[in-house]
């Protein structure tokens, strides 16, 4: 969801703070009692109109930004988030560097650890840095329409807005990775190519032998979001790329499946000699399946971290009765949580949930979904 965030007052600022001081510290019982920090944190809000986070808070809020994730069905393991401090970084060039590093530790030799990178917050006196890019991995689209593009049609104004700032282009494949567009501290936004040593892909073919590896197929590892702010105690961490692992669902049904991306179900149909002819031989829903198929098949075959959507399902339910014994409740957007296939067939979907707004988030600011297709870029 877009959210306008207008610059927060310090009695705004001081309201939030208090709230996520007092959580922390009835969280992690050994921090003490709060009323001493809440006294410092209003003494630097009075002096500078902000405050700085400890290094233990920042981390706990991070982690509870990821259990407070309404879309996020993966939340089980949040408090095993790795949190990289880089609040001292705030130009372009440090930013890139530390994403791609980022990229490189997450990715763990296949083993994905959930991680996240923080940089520099905003302050009452200086904006934030921004990571334009949706996530730190993107696939180039080259072309202006769905049906002409070659590669992923989503990231096609981007692409195009990046090749007129004077990035050369890849060699032209469906899978040629974007440079990360990133804006430093008082800075215009500038591209970085993305180091290949930094990016694990996994190519794409199926179990039964079904001949896909002449496609070319494949996937990246990490999937890190990287351009919501990260919001704690009132503080605003304009860049905090994060990742956890994929979801089988997120690229077979939906990266490499949809209309507006991919959009392969016609040619894995066909090869798979389905009857495309009405949409009731069901030759959509089989071809979906059997892409599906391949990518678990491909990521497992590899060694890479992912999980199916059933079992994902099975783990929000712990998440939820985790919380629950905890006296925590837990919010969830109902459209997000059931995954793009089989949706009935999994134990999330006979239920409701409250998509309750929380303080501690990663949220979209006013603008991001804007910038990740290059408007304005040039």
């Amino acid at each position: 969801m877009e959210i306008l965030r207008q610059r927060s007052t310090t009695a705004q600022v001081w309201q939030a703070a208090e709230e996520f001081i007092r959580l922390f510290h009835r969280e992690n019982p050994g921090a003490g009692d709060p009323r001493t920090r809440l006294a410092d944190v209003r003494a630097e809000l009075a002096d500078t109109g902000t405050y700085v986070h400890t290094l233990e808070e920042l981390v706990h809020g991070a982690r509870v930004a990821w259990r407070n994730s309404n879309r996020c069905i993966g939340r089980l393991y949040w408090n095993s988030l790795r949190v990289r401090d880089r609040r001292g970084t705030a130009d372009a060039d440090g930013i890139a560097a530390e994403c791609f590093d980022h990229l490189r530790e997450a990715t763990n030799g296949g083993r994905v650890r959930p991680t996240i990178t923080v940089f520099a917050p905003e302050t009452p006196h200086r904006p934030g840095p921004l990571i334009w890019s949706e996530q730190l991995v993107r696939y180039a689209g080259y072309g202006d329409h769905p049906s002409v593009t070659v590669g992923d049609a989503r990231n096609a104004p981007l692409t195009g807005a990046l090749l007129r700032l004077g990035w050369p282009g890849g060699a032209g494949t469906p899978f040629d990775l974007l440079p990360l567009v990133v804006q430093g501290v008082d800075d215009k936004p500038r591209w970085f190519e993305t180091p290949a040593d930094a990016v694990l892909e996994v190519p794409i073919d199926h179990p039964d032998g079904a001949g896909w590896s002449d496609w070319g197929l494949r996937w990246h590892a990490v999937p890190a979001i990287s351009n919501m702010c990260l919001e704690v105690g009132g503080i605003h961490y304009t860049a905090a790329p994060f990742n956890g692992w994929y979801m089988g669902t997120e690229i077979g049904a939906r990266n490499l499946a949809d209309t507006d991306r991919y959009n392969l179900l016609p040619a894995v149909a066909r090869r798979l000699g389905l009857d495309t002819s009405s949409d009731r031989s069901l030759w959509k829903d089989r071809a979906l399946v059997e892409l599906n198929r391949a990518v678990l098949d491909s990521f497992d075959r590899a060694g890479v971290t992912i999980a199916d959507h059933h079992t994902e399902s099975r783990r929000f339910l712990s998440h939820m009765e985790r919380e629950g014994r905890k006296g925590r409740e837990v919010g969830a957007d109902w459209s997000w949580i059931v995954p793009p296939i089989s949706g009935s067939a999994t134990p999330v979907f006979h239920r409701t949930y409250e998509d309750t707004p929380s303080s501690t988030a990663y949220v979209h600011h006013s603008g991001a979904q804007e910038r990740a297709r290059g408007r304005d870029l040039v």
